[in-house]
């Protein structure tokens, strides 16, 4: 793999050019004083050239759907690669939920080209980042072609533009393997919500897949009875089913495959690693030099097929390059952090850093957020894991269950990234199942306030198989029976959280998600008092606070005392609130008497040193998360400028728990502690072994770690610890390079609170070229390089 800008002046073209010499000649070579020349003469042309988005190039075609490469824009996702000589697209898009809450992918999309440019010995394929697309070129003797790759942002449209230097035939297919109805056994169905207790027979539907006037056209619409009614049946919820939102009744998703000039040609069948498929083939009514084709997709909730093929009919019509290319412009333009370092680890950080969040943009719009478990862009998983020969739909950990403990991390980097839109699928998510959420909650305990659990549904109940089939008689059914998840409903307020910190950063109007952060707020005050209530006579301790208990420490430390993550949390949010310039004066005084209620953090000594402490008391430990480090981040009790700053490093230094769970893989935080405590040699580390080449052909397809491949908690995760490096902000002070190292040249452009934007470069240990904006925030500026 090759890295090359996309700037194409005379100069970068030349630099492009010697920089792909250059690294073929480094990666044939083995000497190593030899091969470091090549290097260092390769980042001197690099650092030479005009700062921009570094593209991913391969010479070679791929052996398969895992060395695929991440294409997309608006909500679809596409996994595009070349495998002997033909052109293969996975189609993917957010919301596509079937009658299990599998989300299933849109099918597989074929090219191939005749004569075939891509059976000679050149060949190219490049994602150009800054304009968001893909351009697949071959020379096979006298003839070449190219292949343009791009989604359009603003309209569900997949264009595949073909241009040759020769007339050719063009054959698009569209492959499915849900040509028929599948019988989902054993592990399979953790793709979807029944996962390891499927109560019957699990069937993947078949979808209607037909040629219409010289096109495909294809869809799946949900069967009336969805895993909603079982969920809702086996809650003791079915007296309320009508006031439930339920997100998979009458959707409808799918899309239609057509090209200029081109007729249907055909069916065939064939088999792609050992999944059966169906093929449906158009292609050029005669040779040509040029073909377009498109893939027209809708997912909506409508009544008939009738209404969904002529919403599908205009969006077909509907497509503008320009403004997609304008957007994804822009998208860069908004933020970056491009890192220029003799530690070549450090430069494949920032540029890995790049992709993910390019994958991350090809969701900026989708009805739902971006799957931790693989976002848009998962392929085979027998490729994955090669005991798990299931189709192309399947992830680990379910389609429409939402895991909060790794979505959190996917969104906390858009902040300071600046991506403020993006985040509104995340949010929305929780707004629309809040009242779902109020009414699970009245039903159990008879009490006020949205009890979201973790393993959440994408209609606000807990996931079947978690909250348990085999329960006691006499078990409370708000609970889930489940030894890693029970009491454990604290991460709703981090999302709480971002909502508030896109008000702080960005001015957004949030008025619509206050009724969200009240009401999670509330189930905590309420749910508290209720189970004090239930085990005496008064429902406070001796000093006036919440007994919160049972509780959780994420999912690690159980049946816990007054965990401390919840208890930062809460306190976190109230403050917020309580100095909102917008909370009416009436309720800041009640957020100011909840906030009385909150207990204070319990500390533990290991050999002298004093620690905060995960919990006040637990009964046992489930998981390898550190929640006692959560007052650091993401709550920011402890930092850089904040009392308590030994105690923190002493947490992450000295408790034996801590140590133990340390690592960089997955959605482990520890880059992100250390970074913000101002360990520069231990985030350093951390951050570059988490955003280090994948191993996999896309350098960013990381996993499956603890979930799933491409795994996107573990890059936000390392996101956002390269940010806190770099820059941390308390109250209105912004501190640079907290912990950098200073010999890490960077150029950075970073969103900061109070629609701040700071931009600059470190070069040789100097900040030279800072821009604040607005300037009167420069002020506000703590350059920390080379502090001790």
């Amino acid at each position: 793999m090759i890295y090359t800008t996309k700037k194409q002046r005379p100069t970068n073209i030349l630099i492009k050019n010697l920089n792909i010499l250059i690294y073929l000649m480094w990666s044939t070579i083995s000497h190593l004083k030899i091969r470091s020349f090549f290097f260092m003469l390769f980042v001197f042309l690099w650092s030479t050239s005009t700062q921009a988005q570094q593209n991913v190039l391969w010479t070679s075609q791929s052996k398969n759907s895992a060395e695929s490469m991440p294409v997309g824009g608006g909500d679809i996702g596409l996994n595009l690669w070349v495998e002997r000589g033909e052109v293969y697209l996975y189609l993917s898009k957010s919301g596509t939920f079937d009658e299990n809450n599998t989300l299933l992918k849109l099918g597989r999309v074929k090219l191939k080209l005749s004569p075939n440019p891509f059976a000679g010995e050149t060949f190219k394929q490049e994602l150009i980042l800054n304009d968001g697309y893909a351009q697949i070129s071959g020379t096979n003797g006298k003839l070449n072609a190219q292949i343009n790759v791009w989604v359009d942002v603003f309209n569900p449209v997949i264009h595949l533009d073909v241009s040759s230097n020769q007339k050719i035939t063009t054959e698009a297919s569209y492959e499915s393997w849900r040509f028929e109805d599948r019988i989902t056994k054993g592990k399979e169905n953790n793709q979807n919500s029944y996962k390891w207790a499927p109560q019957g027979i699990v069937k993947t539907r078949r979808d209607e897949i037909a040629f219409n006037n010289n096109a495909v056209q294809f869809y799946h619409q949900n069967k009336p009875e969805t895993v909603f009614d079982v969920a809702v049946k086996q809650q003791g919820l079915e007296d309320r089913k009508s006031e439930l939102m339920n997100p998979l009744k009458n959707l409808i998703f799918g899309g239609v495959m057509q090209g200029d000039n081109m007729v249907a040609a055909g069916n065939y069948t064939g088999t792609y690693l050992g999944t059966p498929f169906n093929g449906w083939t158009i292609k050029t009514k005669k040779p040509s030099n040029s073909a377009q084709i498109t893939v027209a997709l809708n997912t909506s909730k409508v009544g008939s097929i009738a209404i969904w093929e002529r919403d599908l009919n205009k969006i077909s019509r509907a497509s503008n390059h320009k403004a997609s290319i304008k957007w994804w412009n822009e998208y860069w333009k908004r933020s970056f952090i491009f890192i220029r370092s003799k530690d070549e680890a450090a430069n494949q950080t920032a540029q890995n850093y790049q992709l993910f969040r390019y994958m991350l943009g090809c969701n900026a719009f989708g009805s739902y957020p971006t799957k931790f478990n693989g976002g848009l862009f998962t392929f085979d998983p027998k490729l994955t894991d090669s005991t798990l020969k299931y189709t192309p739909d399947f992830r680990n950990w379910g389609g429409g269950t939402h895991t909060a403990q790794n979505q959190r991390l996917v969104y906390w980097p858009m902040l300071k990234s600046g991506d403020f839109e993006m985040m509104k699928p995340q949010f929305d998510f929780y707004l629309h199942n809040l009242k779902n959420a109020e009414i699970r909650t009245e039903a159990a305990w008879g009490h006020q306030g949205a009890s979201f659990t973790e393993q959440l549904e994408n209609f606000g109940l807990p996931n079947p198989a978690e909250y348990g089939w085999k329960r006691p008689a006499d078990f409370n059914k708000g609970m889930e029976h489940n030894a890693w998840l029970e009491y454990e409903w604290d991460t709703v307020l981090e999302f709480c959280m971002m909502i508030l910190e896109t008000e702080r950063y960005n001015g957004n109007n949030i008025d619509e998600y206050l009724p969200l952060i009240a009401s999670s707020l509330t189930f905590f005050k309420e749910h508290y008092t209720y189970l004090a209530k239930q085990r005496g006579a008064k429902s406070l301790d001796a000093n006036g606070h919440l007994v919160l208990y049972p509780g959780s420490g994420a999912e690690t430390y159980k049946m816990a005392y007054n965990s401390t993550s919840t208890i930062a949390a809460l306190k976190t949010v109230l403050e917020r609130l309580i100095e909102r310039p917008g909370t009416a004066e009436k309720q800041k005084a009640a957020w100011s008497e909840m906030l009385k209620l909150i207990p204070p953090i319990n500390f533990r000594t290991f050999d002298g040193h004093t620690t905060i402490s995960p919990a006040k008391l637990w009964e046992r430990i489930n998981n390898t998360e550190s929640p006692q480090l959560y007052p650091v981040y993401p709550w920011g009790l402890y930092g850089i400028g904040k009392p308590g700053l030994d105690t923190a490093i002493n947490t992450f230094k000295y408790d034996t728990d801590v140590l133990k769970f340390r690592s960089h893989v997955g959605w482990k935080q520890d880059n992100i502690f250390a970074a913000r405590l101002g360990l520069t040699d231990g985030a350093a580390k951390l951050t570059t072994a988490k955003m280090k080449d994948s191993g996999r052909r896309f350098p960013a397809f990381w996993g499956p770690g603890f979930d799933w491949t491409p795994d996107h908690n573990w890059g936000g995760s390392g996101m956002i610890g390269l940010q806190e490096m770099l820059m941390q902000v308390d109250s209105k002070k912004i501190y640079l390079f907290p912990a950098w190292p200073k010999d890490w040249d960077v150029h950075f452009k970073l969103h900061a609170p109070y629609k701040t934007i700071v931009e600059g470069k470190l070069k040789n240990g100097n900040l030279t070229d800072l821009k604040v904006v607005p300037e009167a925030r420069r002020a506000d500026v703590i350059n920390m390089i080379g502090r001790e």
